[in-house]
């Protein structure tokens, strides 16, 4: 079994240090195998707001944790348009990882991490075919055993982000990388983005596979859309996931329900019986 603490959308520069220092305790809590945090670690890529990140994940490495991380598109340069489209990340490589796409095998887990944020697009993401073939020669190299996990910032295809509300964008070459993923036997997809929890089968998408989509919520930043701060805790086994919510209700993080899925054939169903496809998840 592996456990993961999924953390996304930090957005220093706009966050509650409340809020940072319990995210905190709760990792030294709860001793994950990985902390994966997938992208946004800053409002607006500025240098301040790099360093606030770099003491988070400093204090993180202090206290014996591991971490797995991707850029957002936060953390690409807005204003400075040089910056932007001259060196895009050079401030995450310096202060976050100077690794875009990192790979971590943990015990139990293979956790691949891709960089979806580009230069280009203000919100929106975009995978190319090097990291398509990327995905694909990862994990044909990894633990047979081990439950295969894809990180990215931008969901892989269109999700919904409210009722009522058109479902967000997905990535540019969403088609191709579901081909990839599901070629490749993930097992998990792990992203933030959208600020919103849930969780939902991946074969609600053409060609998308066996995967069970992860969506992380907002951990720290005030900037809530419709739900307040939260991440979650995952625990993985070969056929099953438990993926627990934490909530923070004003004072401190509070564990919400755990829901346990369960995979029969090449489904994913809750525990119980009931296909994920019609019991999606939210916050």
């Amino acid at each position: 079994m592996a456990r993961l603490i999924h953390l996304s959308d930090l957005h220093f520069g706009a966050h509650d240090p409340v809020i940072v220092e319990a995210v905190e305790r709760r990792i030294d809590e709860e001793r994950p195998d990985l902390v994966v945090i997938s992208g946004d670690f800053t409002q607006r890529a500025r240098t301040e707001q790099f360093k606030e990140a770099c003491r988070f994940l400093e204090r993180l490495s202090a206290a014996g944790h591991e971490v797995l991380a991707v850029p957002g598109n936060h953390d690409v340069p807005l204003y400075d348009v040089l910056r932007r489209f001259l060196s895009p990340l050079t401030r995450y490589k310096r202060y976050v990882s100077d690794v875009l796409c990192p790979f971590i095998e943990v015990p139990g887990a293979s956790v691949l991490g891709i960089n979806t944020a580009r230069s280009a697009t203000f919100k929106g993401g975009r995978i190319n075919e090097e990291q398509i073939a990327f995905i694909r020669d990862t994990f044909a190299k990894t633990t047979p055993d081990n439950v295969r996990v894809l990180v990215t910032h931008h969901p892989l295809f269109a999700q919904p982000v409210g009722e009522g509300l058109e479902p967000a964008s997905a990535v540019e070459n969403d088609e191709l990388a579901l081909s990839a993923i599901a070629e490749a036997g993930v097992d998990l997809l792990l992203a933030g983005h959208n600020h919103r929890a849930w969780t939902i089968a991946s074969e609600l998408a053409k060609g998308a596979g066996r995967a069970l989509v992860i969506q992380a919520g907002t951990a720290t930043s005030t900037r809530v859309r419709e739900e307040g701060q939260s991440f979650n805790l995952i625990v993985l086994g070969k056929t099953e996931v438990e993926v627990t919510l934490e909530q923070w209700d004003g004072s401190r993080f509070v564990r919400g329900s755990a829901q346990r899925f369960a995979r029969s054939g090449q489904h994913w169903e809750l525990a119980g019986g009931e296909p994920v496809a019609e019991a999606a998840t939210n916050g």
